[in-house]
């Protein structure tokens, strides 16, 4: 079975397409919340696995949704029998867990709303947002996250309890709650419908201190309901192999909030992998086998670019290269064909892609698993070249984007009609329009309420009376509908020349090269375009290798003219994205990666640019102490 895909609907203005819109597929969700879902499920597919825990032996053993349903009833008996009352917060502070799924689901059927914190919070980030949202109660993962709060509970006189997982949050809620009866939590779940507030999600904040978005049942149910079928072939497998993720990127966001939910909608089995260190990310992937994935381009980017540096160290860098080429040709007329622009790969292109397989594709599917067939990838563009190259190995990628107060993404690339560069069409149920000034603006029903106020409890609308939520982003739509980002509105870099330019096209291809780990464009006010660069790690460790330069010291690493000329040359095919005004002049390379402990980066890894700025203002001015070749590294 597919969807039949409906084009988005376009109107025109001077010429141009000024806005796109595709109706839902689904019907709106009338009764209910998502605190139903797990006694839904039960109830209609009792032995279903909806999802995967791994044990201390490192064994996946399958939770029922018999099963987990009742552990949602326990441990929402203790929630009620702890004091919480319907609308109050419950914090969650956790990586990417089992129980973070469960307490969730648990605290919505004791009629709460969930606030999420990144485990990486520092205690003021932390209880800014503890303080905010008013929060009642609040779960962490680690005794020292739980002391971490507890050092701040003198200024939250309003957080009345603090469990921590890993001392027996889970067993001490359900002894808590074994004399509340059942019928209490169908109670507080009958309370509840597709409007009331499900969660409060505090925005990264890359300037000033984030607000809380206000997501209700209705934001998520009418997300989650259009993906899962408009992305039949990945949440309904259409093969023998049931369809099933390990969910790795932190469920304190709402793109790994977005799926969870949309997995146990769909019975899809969920897996959970706490550590995205690569060494014990790998072993998941192994050990859960998943059919599809969700990733942020960096994840795809480290894959490739191990399997390349795998490939030179075995002297066979020459080989991977041509693979790669071949993949991209592949992906690239597959694309064609259905677009109806192309006959699609050649026989010759198929041979030739049939004899990489083995050599070097499949090697790719194994580091994600081995069963891995889609990607769902967002957060920042993943661009042409890579998308092309991993739908010519075997792995269709649905490029979306989206934004906290968007219920995650607003639109996707649709199946069997992608156009890469994009993020595709508009989800369905959703409304695009590009503004005068090329701001995109975003409407449909998976649009959150408005921004929390704390003074009052109630929320403050951020949609102009049309519904039209503007996201800060500048994009464009082309002919068909789809719709490409070109950079945030207030990023852009305005030259004393008065020349506009749009760091991120620059950044995301940079950040794609091996040897980059983050790179921030600079030239607001100065007469040409900079570029400060910090290294990747794995990629530096791979270059030093292969120059025979494990014993130079990193100092004296970033102003060897190798390693420079290797930049450079990245630096090169960077700048043949933009025209010669916009392009880096010059650039520096520090010897300091861009933290988020160190406060260059936001938890989901956006740049904090004003911090970077005044951490690196020497490193700055030296770029423009010269002109036309790169200065010294730091």
């Amino acid at each position: 079975m597919t969807v039949q895909l409906i084009p988005p609907h376009r109107r025109h203005v001077e010429g141009a397409v000024h806005e796109v819109s595709v109706p839902p597929l689904v019907a709106p969700v009338t009764e209910g919340s998502l605190a139903d879902i797990p006694f839904t499920n039960a109830r209609e597919a009792p032995s279903d696995a909806v999802i995967s825990r791994k044990d201390a032996e490192g064994r996946w053993t399958d939770v029922t949704a018999e099963a987990f349903a009742a552990e949602v009833l326990a441990v929402a008996k203790g929630l009620v029998a702890t004091g919480l009352r319907p609308g109050d917060r419950l914090a969650l502070m956790a990586r990417t867990t089992y129980e973070w799924t469960l307490v969730d689901f648990a605290a919505w059927a004791a009629g709460l709303i969930t606030v999420p914190i990144y485990p990486t919070s520092s205690a003021f980030q932390a209880r800014w947002i503890l303080e905010d949202s008013g929060a009642a109660g609040c779960v962490v993962e680690s005794t020292a996250q739980a002391r971490l709060i507890s050092a701040e509970r003198r200024q939250l006189p309003g957080l009345r309890e603090l469990w921590a997982v890993d001392t027996g949050a889970v067993d001490t809620l359900k002894a808590a709650g074994k004399d509340v009866p059942d019928e209490v939590v169908t109670a507080r779940r009958a309370g509840l419908d597709p409007r009331s507030v499900a969660t409060l999600i505090y925005t990264s904040g890359t300037t000033g201190r984030p607000k809380g978005c206000v997501l209700t049942h209705n934001n998520f149910f009418a997300e989650v309901d259009n993906a899962v079928e408009l992305l039949h072939p990945v949440f309904k497998s259409v093969s023998a192999e049931p369809a099933a993720t390990l969910l790795f990127l932190p469920l304190s966001h709402v793109f790994g909030r977005m799926v969870a939910i949309g997995c146990l909608r769909a019975r899809v089995r969920l897996g959970h992998a706490p550590s995205i260190q690569t060494d014990d990310l790998l072993a998941d992937l192994a050990g859960f086998r998943p059919t599809f994935l969700l990733a942020i381009p960096y994840v795809l980017e480290k894959v490739y670019n191990t399997g390349r540096a795998t490939a030179e160290k075995m002297g066979r860098a020459s080989s991977f290269d041509r693979a790669a080429a071949i993949a991209r040709r592949y992906g690239e007329a597959v694309e064609a064909a259905q677009h109806g622009t192309g006959p699609g790969p050649s026989f010759a292109l198929r041979a030739a892609r049939a004899l990489y397989d083995p050599l070097v594709y499949r090697r790719i599917r194994a580091a994600l698993g081995g069963k891995v067939r889609y990607a769902i990838c967002g957060g920042s563009p993943l661009g042409r070249r890579l998308a092309s190259f991993y739908a010519g190995a075997g792995i269709d990628i649905f490029e979306g984007y989206g934004l906290t107060e968007t219920t995650a993404a607003s639109t996707v690339t649709p199946p069997l009609k992608p156009r890469m560069g994009t993020v595709g069409w508009p989800l369905p149920g959703t409304s695009v329009r590009i503004a005068p000034d090329g701001e995109v603006l975003l409407g449909g029903e998976h649009v959150f309420t408005g921004y929390w106020d704390a003074g009052s409890g109630t929320v403050v609308p951020a949609t102009d009376r049309d519904g039209w939520f503007p996201t800060g982003d500048l994009g464009a739509l082309d002919e068909d509908g789809y719709l490409t980002i070109t950079g945030r509105k207030k990023d852009i870099i305005v030259t004393s020349g008065g020349k506009n330019v749009a760091p991120a096209p620059l950044e995301d291809w940079l950040r794609a090269h091996p040897l980059v780990s983050q790179c921030m464009v600079v030239g607001d006010d100065r007469p040409y375009v900079t570029a400060l660069l910090t290294l990747e790690p794995d990629g530096l460790a791979h270059w030093r290798r292969m120059h025979k330069k494990d014993e130079v010291s990193l100092r004296e690493l970033v102003t060897d003219p190798e390693l420079l000329a290797a930049l450079q040359r990245a630096v090169d095919d960077a700048n043949r994205l933009v025209s010669r005004a916009e392009s880096i002049r010059a650039f520096r390379v520090l010897t300091a990666d861009f933290t988020e402990d160190a406060g260059h980066l936001t938890p989901s890894l956006k740049l904090r640019r004003a911090a970077i700025a005044r951490d690196f203002a020497d490193d700055i001015a030296a770029l423009y102490a010269g002109r036309g070749k790169p200065p010294a590294g730091r």
